[in-house]
């Protein structure tokens, strides 16, 4: 038997137009970012990171606006940061700041927030008098607390205490 062979023909397929490229989420991403500084402070196990953009003078943490804290005594030292100078309140007017606060107690998310706005502020500003000035008011905003928990050692309920002997 003698074999067929099927030849088919092929079309010859017109070559398509070039899409042009949409740029992808990361360069547009890149983008954005370029005018925005991120700063970050701790205090204990709470870290604080600031996200520091030119905009209206808004403060939000965690979300929320400074201004809906329910703590007069929370909003009063984390703007604590912003009233201590002149430079401060004027860069502030001129950038918004995105802090996220994430571990620790109450006290010490306040204490990190209010470091990593103004190290923001000094960030942003690229002033020395500025930081001169944190320095000079209150050195815990520009630099952070190096002190940590001990840990806890054998033959004790904690680090350095001791279980009570009885003789009786």
């Amino acid at each position: 038997m003698a074999e067929q062979v099927v030849i088919q023909e092929t079309k010859e397929i017109p070559p398509q137009a070039e899409k042009p490229k949409r740029a992808s989420p990361k360069r547009r991403a890149s983008k954005k970012a370029d005018k925005t500084i991120v700063v970050k402070s701790k205090r204990k196990t709470t870290v604080a990171r600031a996200y520091v953009k030119p905009g209206k003078g808004i403060i939000r943490i965690n979300g929320r606006n400074i201004n809906s804290l329910e703590f007069a005594a929370a909003r009063n030292l984390i703007m604590e940061a912003v009233a201590i100078s002149e430079i401060a309140k004027e860069q502030l007017k001129k950038t918004d700041i995105q802090v996220n606060v994430r571990g620790g107690g109450v006290s010490s998310q306040i204490q990190a927030t209010r470091g990593v706005i103004a190290r923001a502020l000094v960030a942003m500003s690229k002033s020395d008098a500025l930081k001169g000035e944190y320095l000079d008011y209150d050195r815990s905003l520009m630099v952070d607390d190096p002190r940590r928990v001990e840990p806890k050692k054998f033959k004790g309920p904690k680090a350095r205490a001791r279980f009570q002997t009885s003789y009786r």
